[in-house]
């Protein structure tokens, strides 16, 4: 990977955080404190903050309209390959995340089509992982 993003958000409590995110997303623990920890989201840095005023930040904010769908504004994920992006769906179904979309093929048939899902952190963060049955046409315009 040439540039891994770095974004840091709140969480009202860092051992529920490390369970979503290490155990239920899979996302290997960096350094930590008693305060934030950092994630490895598939080479990308993740730092849940304990800032428990500014949670459940998505939660009657804003929402998109994407292909006909509402999405929540902010939202943060990963682009992964099929394999990754269906294994995911599968884990996080497995630990009883409710998802704000299901797994689902959104821009059927267009040069932009994609498989997304979207589901919120314990803390009300909305993250969208995304999968591209050809990496190439991610930036492709209709």
């Amino acid at each position: 990977m040439a540039n891994p993003f770095h974004i840091a958000f709140p969480v009202d409590d860092l051992a529920v955080a490390r369970t979503f995110y290490g155990t239920v997303l899979g996302c290997p623990e960096g350094r930590s404190t008693d305060t934030w920890i950092d994630f490895d989201l598939y080479g990308h840095q993740i730092v849940t903050h304990l800032i428990p005023d500014a949670c459940h930040a998505t939660e009657g904010k804003g929402k998109g309209v994407v292909d006909g769908h509402n999405v929540p504004i902010p939202h943060f994920g990963v682009v992964l390959d099929m394999d990754d992006w269906k294994a995911l769906a599968e884990r996080v179904r497995a630990n009883g995340v409710t998802f704000g979309m299901e797994p689902t093929i959104r821009f059927a048939g267009l040069p932009g089509e994609q498989a997304t899902m979207f589901f919120c952190d314990p803390a009300g963060n909305a993250l969208e992982f995304k999968a591209f049955a050809n990496m190439h046409l991610l930036f492709a315009k209709q």
